[in-house]
């Protein structure tokens, strides 16, 4: 990953006024991906980064002036730009947004970084409203929309509430990622619990 990567060379060969290296905004970003997968967000700390990515402190500290701003960044770094699918069918919409999400926590390293950014979000205030922020926050959009689209075809009840909606499917995914509360594939545990969530919902 770019966080192995030595950048403080490059980034002291650049006079005042030319622009910042990318290659030290990348092993920065990428080093403190890692870091807060590994150790979390509390103990994460600017000395930690700066060593992983080859980097001085005064090199973050021209470009994040608080650990926050740069975990803010770095979880930029994590997430996909979310696309709102929109099929013409409520199932199919939602397919594709779990289609995305779920491709994301397949592997044992997103596992642990989902598992990380739990006990992160709850020991840190701070953290939890910059991870609600910057992840959270595009993909409960995202839902909101194909619910309201749905709603107008008369697919669910007007009176379906698109926050709680995504909570309890926010909620159902973390959960079976975290204790796996069933020898079902994981996908197939999701989609089946998404498709009781739907038929609640469902015109009658």
């Amino acid at each position: 990953m770019l966080s192995g990567v030595s950048a403080e060379n490059e980034q002291t060969k650049n006079p005042p006024g030319r622009p910042r290296s990318s290659r030290a905004d990348q092993a920065i970003l990428g080093a403190a991906a890692e870091l807060l997968a590994e150790v979390g967000y509390q103990a994460m700390s600017i000395e930690a980064v700066a060593l992983r990515a080859g980097v001085s402190k005064p090199t973050i500290y021209r470009r994040y002036a608080s650990k926050e701003e740069l975990v803010a960044d770095a979880i930029e770094t994590l997430r996909q730009e979310v696309a709102i699918p929109d099929t013409g069918s409520l199932q199919t919409d939602i397919d594709s947004l779990l289609a995305e999400a779920i491709q994301m926590v397949q592997t044992p390293l997103a596992r642990q970084t989902m598992a990380m950014i739990i006990s992160s979000a709850t020991s840190s205030p701070q953290f939890a409203r910059i991870y609600a922020t910057k992840y959270l926050m595009p993909r409960r959009e995202a839902f909101g929309a194909i619910l309201e689209r749905a709603k107008a075809r008369n697919e669910i009840r007007a009176a379906t509430d698109n926050d709680l909606f995504f909570d309890f499917v926010s909620g159902i995914m973390f959960h079976a990622l975290i204790f796996e509360p069933t020898a079902e594939p994981y996908e197939a545990y999701i989609r089946r619990a998404v498709r009781f969530l739907l038929g609640g919902a469902a015109v009658r």
